[in-house]
């Protein structure tokens, strides 16, 4: 024998959930029907969990959206250093040879002991050549970071051919010299002879400072970068 279910009455069940919502006392929520009690507590949960959000996560969140925007930069440098990975070999092999290149260098600027050997091979290379030392004056020693340059007043007289080799002579020597300021000119004295010209030139030469003396280039330099402040 068949049974029938019962009919619900939706209009009448909406009815009786309103009318639990009606003539609600706040000050006393424990007599509340069973409805605005779960709908309550259901609030107070949604209201907590909003308040947790931005209590502690909001932070959280906007570090991750910080590390997202980082992350094509972060792939930008492991790329590079990727390329630099796969290219070390020939990397240290180029700085192999700057480190050789710098030593070459190193050895032909004199130590200090070796200065006056230098200011004799200059003075060799144009009594050499036939010329006339007028003026051989070493000047005052001005200290860089890593070298000293030492300037040389120069004034000799001769032909115009030994003059350029002079200088062709000069720039051939195993240590480092440059030469500056040359002026070339006929002499004007009734005395000189034919053909003869004078020129007057500055020549530098540079040395590598000893450990010594770069300790104290640097305390220095620490000295005045301290006093600025």
């Amino acid at each position: 024998m068949a049974t029938s279910m019962p009919k619900i009455d939706v209009n009448a069940w909406f009815a009786d959930f309103a009318a639990q919502f009606q003539g609600l006392n706040p000050k006393e929520p424990g007599q509340w029907p069973l409805a605005p009690k779960l709908a309550t507590g259901l609030a107070v949960i949604v209201v907590v969990c909003v308040l947790g959000y931005v209590a502690l996560l909001s932070d959280e969140q906007a570090r991750l959206e910080a590390e997202h925007a980082r992350e094509p930069q972060l792939r930008q440098d492991y790329q590079a250093k990727l390329a630099q990975a796969v290219n070390l070999p020939e990397l240290r092999k180029q700085k192999s040879q700057v480190e050789e290149y710098v030593t070459q260098l190193e050895k032909q600027l004199p130590g200090k002991a070796e200065i006056d050997s230098l200011l004799s091979d200059i003075s060799s290379a144009g009594v050499g050549r036939g010329l006339q030392f007028e003026l051989f004056r070493p000047g005052q020693e001005v200290v860089k970071d890593y070298y000293a340059e030492l300037p040389i007043a120069l004034k000799v007289s001769g032909r115009y051919h030994d003059i350029g080799a002079f200088a062709a002579d000069v720039s051939n020597l195993s240590r480092i010299v440059t030469l500056h300021n040359v002026v070339v000119v006929a002499p004007t004295a009734p005395t000189a002879q034919a053909g003869s010209l004078n020129m007057e030139v500055t020549a530098r030469t540079y040395r590598y400072l000893d450990a010594a003396e770069v300790a104290q280039q640097r305390k220095a330099a620490t000295g005045k970068a301290g006093g600025k402040k």
